[in-house]
Formats: structure tokens, C-alpha cells, sequence
């Protein structure tokens, strides 16, 4: 069962806690709360300020595992303060899954400071855990794919719209990067994996993938360049830089453009179009 008076005492400590430059708000001249707001951390959490209200004061139902993983990812919790978080929602610590889509506080820092800017949080299996608004805009929502589709490598040899956000000349060699990858995090993790389970799938629903799989590639990277073909604005050249957090196997990328180029102007369109009217990629 829930510790609810300690679970709202927790909720109440970590949200005082909080500043809002923590989490990308800004500070307004007449700001007298101590720490963040309620209602600010709710729409974090993506759920409603009357219910994040009833957990802090000990009256709420016991959340959800995912609710759960949601308060931590909203709150901006280590690790160890999301292991303590699910203890006191009554569940054990959050298994394998949960665990890898728990987004580190340093990333969600870097993200939070980059919300003009095309930027992703992506997990081991290619998994879209987090966009900015302009990569929703650049890319397509990819945060809402279920079951085996969440993986971008298995979406690239099932779905063709996956493909349709690159420019045709790379599909190739952006097909024998994801086998490749797919290869070494299978290797790694061993036969019983997450990605060996999905490699399987793919021999079977993909001849593409069987071929490729065939020729036993390993060590191909991505390049920084990438080259995309947007619906409503055309071709964009962009650079990719990561930033791996090796705790998590995690990965933040983010698209940037030369100053000066169409590419550049394309890419401040696209953030003034917003996502609205862009299907999913």
C-alpha cells in the first residue's frame, strides 16, 4: 500500500525544491511561491493541478506505476529519488523498461534550455523519450509509438513513413547504420534482450533487414550530417550533436544549422509553423 502522508510529504519537498529555471520557466517579477507552483508542476507531470494537489496533502488515490514514472520524470528525480518515489506509491523499484525511460536530471536540464532548438532524448533501442517542440516540428511526434514500433530501427524497416523525413539518397546507409547498431546492443545485452527479441521480429517482417543482417556489419556510425525532407518546407541540412549519459545508455541529439543558409531559414520557419498541421514521422 501507499505511504500517502509520506508520499505528499516527499511530493511537497522536491516541488519547493525546484526553482523554475530548473525546468526551462521563467522567473516572473512577482513570483512569491517557494519553489515551483502546483499547477506548474502538474502540467510536468501531464496530469491535473487538483490531482497532484490531493497526493501532496496525503488524500489522493495511489498512483499509477506509470503516473509514477511521470511524477519522477516531471519532478526532475536522481535515480535514487525515483526508486524512493515508487516505494512510497506501494510499488517495487521500477523494473528493467521503466528504468531506461527514467530520463537523467542532466539531461532534462540541457533539454529544458533548449526549447527553441530540435532536440530529442532517445534510449537505447532508439526509443523517442522526450522532443522539443521543434523536433515535433522537424521530425514528427515520435513519443507516442507503443510496443515494438516505440524503436526507431524498427519503425525505418516496417513503417515507410519513417523514411519519408530523409532524404532517399541516404535511406541506404541509414538502413545498414540501424542494422548494424541493432547488432551491437543485441551482442551486448546477450540472446535474451529486448534487442535481440526485436532483431528477431525484424529477420522475420523484413527482407531488407534478413539481407542486411546477413552480412554480419558492425562499427557504423552515423554521420553528424544529416539531410532531411520536410513536407511543408522541403530539403534542410542540419548537424546532429549527441550527448551520452553512460548511466542511462541514453542519448540527447540535437539539429542545428549553418547561419546563412536556406537551411537556416527553413529551420526558423519551421518554429514559427509550429507542429500543429505535421503528421508523425
Amino acid at each position: 500500500m501507499a505511504d500517502r502522508a509520506s508520499l505528499g510529504a516527499f511530493l511537497r519537498a522536491r516541488r519547493e525544491s525546484l526553482q523554475p529555471e530548473d525546468v526551462g520557466l521563467r522567473r516572473g517579477s512577482r513570483r512569491r511561491a517557494r519553489g515551483l507552483r502546483r499547477e506548474e508542476v502538474a502540467e510536468l507531470c501531464d496530469m491535473s493541478a487538483d490531482y497532484f494537489a490531493r497526493l501532496e496533502r496525503g488524500t489522493g488515490p495511489q498512483p499509477s506505476q506509470q503516473m509514477a514514472a511521470a511524477i519522477a520524470r516531471g519532478l526532475r528525480l536522481t535515480p535514487y529519488e525515483r526508486d524512493h518515489l515508487f516505494l512510497l506509491c506501494g510499488h517495487r523499484t521500477p523494473h528493467r523498461q521503466l528504468r531506461s525511460e527514467h530520463v537523467s536530471p542532466g539531461l532534462m536540464r540541457i533539454l529544458d534550455r533548449l526549447q527553441d532548438t530540435p532536440a530529442q532524448v532517445m534510449g537505447p533501442l532508439g526509443e523517442t523519450l522526450l522532443q522539443t517542440p521543434p523536433a515535433v516540428a522537424l521530425l514528427g511526434e515520435q513519443t507516442h509509438y507503443t510496443g515494438d514500433a516505440r524503436s526507431a530501427p524498427y519503425r525505418w524497416f516496417t513503417d515507410e513513413v519513417a523514411r519519408s523525413r530523409y532524404l532517399p539518397d541516404d535511406h541506404d546507409h541509414y538502413s545498414r547504420v540501424n542494422v548494424s547498431l541493432l547488432r551491437a546492443v543485441s551482442t551486448r545485452d546477450g540472446p535474451h534482450s529486448q534487442a535481440s527479441r526485436l532483431a528477431a521480429g525484424l529477420l522475420r517482417e523484413s527482407e531488407e533487414f534478413a539481407s542486411l543482417w546477413d552480412r554480419q556489419e558492425v562499427g557504423l556510425r552515423w554521420s553528424d550530417a544529416k539531410r532531411f525532407v520536410h513536407p511543408q518546407v522541403g530539403r534542410i541540412d542540419l548537424f546532429c550533436q549527441n550527448l551520452q549519459d553512460l548511466d542511462t545508455a541514453q542519448t540527447l541529439l540535437v539539429f542545428t544549422a549553418t547561419p546563412g543558409t536556406d537551411s537556416y531559414d527553413r529551420l526558423s520557419l519551421l518554429n514559427v509553423l509550429g507542429a500543429e498541421s505535421f503528421p508523425s514521422g
